[in-house]
């Protein structure tokens, strides 16, 4: 099955990469003037290194006083101050090739990187790329996932707390892929470690996934993207999962989001593929901004577990109002958050079984 993926792969890169090419060799050769010529007397532009970051912290607190209620990623904490992450992102540029080391520490990071341990677990994206042209780009290492709405860095989402559809991932692709740009599309395919894993355990190294998204900038305000993973995972599970995700600026103070996504899972019970199990999820981010120091984010989400992949067994309805009080680079998040299940999931004040939940939130985030 690996030479398979590998021939799939190298079938995949050079097909890219004479595509290219041949649209390289298309456009109009023009003959130097005296401007191109003293251009080419200029010394060569030295790749540029750039340094961005964030650090986040927050205080939940759960209506029931049960931490246990917590059931999506990254806020754990009940009744308490907690901190998030303090991340780090250099990224090095030159005229073709490129290289991004992203660094994260914190409850966040260690979660973000479940599969990892020690200082390993501080990788968030670690990767090497080359644009041949400008309209293809391989890239090999680590890097965070194309599936989904939302991101693992806190500044780069309205809402603080994630959603369910983000907590049951995947989170991190570790492989080669290339990206391509045909005017207004663009394509990704790649072969990846199974979801999460940048080192495999030993004796399942032939494991690998198939990756891939279509890409459409429709108009200015109008973006779509088609998403697709799947493979097989140490657990010798196979799993396919298709996603979209749309983003439609209405005006310049309004715009929706929206994700859907379908896994289906085929667990291995020792002596065959048991039947396909599915989980699926569906939501919508509906944006304002008054203006620019304050803005308001409800995300209402529905996540359908019912066959138990995910553990629920049930399905979850989720509505977060977020507020967005900015200030530079630095953000203060008030947020509340209701959930509701088809089966008792939550626990009360008492600590009983019920169906509903509900937690208030503090978060600061800040950008540099």
């Amino acid at each position: 099955m690996l030479r398979k993926f590998f021939a799939t792969g190298s079938f995949l890169c050079v097909t890219l990469l004479s595509f290219a090419q041949q649209n390289s060799s298309l456009e109009k050769v023009t003959p130097p003037t005296d401007s191109t010529a003293a251009a080419a007397d200029e010394p060569e532009k030295k790749p540029a290194l750039t340094i961005s970051g964030s650090a986040d912290t927050y205080f939940k607190y759960d209506f029931a006083k049960q931490g246990s209620n917590n059931r999506t990623s990254f806020t754990n904490a009940n009744n308490t101050f907690a901190i998030g992450m303090a991340s780090v992102k250099f990224e090095h540029a030159g005229d073709k090739v490129s290289a991004v080391a992203d660094l994260g520490f914190g409850p966040r990071a260690m979660e973000f990187a479940y599969n990892d341990a020690g200082i390993f677990a501080a990788v968030k994206q670690l990767y090497v790329s080359y644009a041949p042209v400008e309209s293809l780009k391989f890239t090999a290492g680590t890097w965070a996932t194309h599936v989904g709405y939302e991101l693992v860095d806190p500044q780069l989402n309205r809402n603080y707390s994630m959603s369910y559809m983000f907590t049951n991932g995947p989170f991190t692709h570790t492989g080669v892929k290339a990206d391509l740009t045909v005017g207004k599309s663009g394509f990704m395919v790649g072969i990846a470690n199974p979801t999460d894993y940048r080192l495999l355990p030993a004796g399942q190294i032939e494991k690998k996934f198939f990756i891939a998204q279509y890409s459409l900038a429709a108009t200015d305000g109008i973006k779509l993207y088609a998403n697709f993973v799947a493979g097989k995972n140490p657990d010798t599970s196979l799993v396919n999962q298709i996603d979209f995700v749309g983003t439609f600026a209405v005006s310049s103070k309004f715009n929706i989001g929206v994700n859907a996504t379908l896994n289906n899972t085929k667990a291995w019970d020792g002596s065959k593929n048991e039947d396909a199990k599915s989980w699926w999820g569906a939501a919508a981010y509906l944006n304002v901004d008054p203006t620019d120091v304050f803005g308001l984010t409800l995300r209402s989400e529905l996540f359908d577990d019912k066959d138990g992949v995910k553990g629920f067994g049930t399905s979850i309805f989720a509505n977060t109002l977020s507020a967005n009080f900015r200030v530079g680079g630095f953000t203060f998040i008030p947020e509340l958050r209701i959930e509701s299940a088809g089966a008792s999931i939550y626990s009360d004040k008492d600590g009983a079984g019920t169906k509903s939940a509900a937690s208030f939130l503090l978060a600061a985030v800040y950008k540099f």
